[in-house]
């Protein structure tokens, strides 16, 4: 199924990501996560491409995992640790597990690198052109409610960001944000952009309090007072901290899709029981 099929309706969608094993060897255990996964009923799930080329061998083989367990299937393709030769291969592979989706990423370029080398591609925007030069693809992008790192602003992020879906992008995920106030923010300074393609707001469940030091130092992420409480008052407890983190995550989606905001994407880590327990705090929500 292509993605927008579901995006495009009037109804709530709650997804949730995976990301490959960097051992061929943990496959198999791999293989029962997306079948943990894929009993709560996602409307889709996500497979991820390595940053750095290490897990990128096995996104194909899980992502034909997850439609093989009946949930279509959205297989991230990232072009910073890849040349254009290596791209197209995984294209090919794409289309003969039958997979219609790809989310189409830049990527962190690697350390020590130098990037782009004249057989790789410089921006996700050329690399979603190319994929939908090479097939029919539903193709998703990124988005960042709070700018790209990279931007010296968010209206020139925004421009990039037109490219992408001038490019033939059909969807963008957000990348994770903790104030809900900066996604309406950014989405209704998209829609003035001309951006007008489904947004769906990507949410990272914190269950310990290791977790947000290495996302605000890795992404700048700006983290509002009252969940900067809840990690100082339960950060040291981590049955606390777990139980808050799902709670505070819970809220996020509550008020998102109270607001308009139909599509949600739950970043996972690998842990079914996390996003269990939250779909089952949505359970009259989201009915699956």
């Amino acid at each position: 199924m292509r993605l927008t099929e579901l995006l495009n309706k009037d109804e709530v969608t709650i997804s949730c990501e995976l990301f490959p094993p960097k051992q061929g060897a943990q496959l198999e255990n791999y293989k029962n996560i997306v079948k943990d996964m894929a009993a709560l009923k996602p409307a889709y799930m996500s497979v991820t491409y390595g940053a750095t080329g290490g897990t990128s061998d096995y996104t194909v083989k899980l992502a034909e995992e997850v439609r093989n367990n009946n949930i279509p299937a959205l297989a991230h393709l990232t072009c910073a640790s890849s040349t254009r030769e290596k791209v197209a291969s995984v294209i090919e592979e794409l289309k003969a597990a039958n997979i219609e989706n790809i989310l189409a990423l830049r990527g962190d370029i690697p350390a020590n690198a130098d990037f782009p080398l004249p057989d790789q591609y410089k921006h996700a925007s050329e690399l979603i052109a190319d994929i939908k030069a090479q097939g029919d693809f539903c193709i998703g992008g990124a988005c960042y409610p709070e700018g790209h790192p990279e931007a010296a602003t968010i209206f020139e992020d925004l421009d990039h960001l037109k490219e992408k879906v001038d490019a033939g992008c059909e969807f963008l995920t957000t990348q994770m944000f903790f104030d809900n106030n900066i996604l309406y923010n950014f989405m209704y300074k998209a829609l003035k952009k001309g951006i007008d393609v489904p947004i769906v707001a990507g949410i990272m469940p914190v269950t310990n309090a290791s977790q947000i030091k290495r996302i605000t130092s890795l992404s700048g992420n700006m983290v509002p007072p009252r969940f900067l409480a809840i990690v100082d008052r339960f950060g040291d407890n981590p049955t606390a901290m777990r139980q808050a983190g799902i709670a505070y995550a819970t809220e996020q989606i509550i008020d998102l899709i109270a607001n308009g905001v139909n599509h949600v994407h739950i970043y996972t880590m690998n842990k079914p029981d996390v996003a269990g327990e939250i779909l089952d705090n949505l359970s009259n929500i989201y009915v699956r």
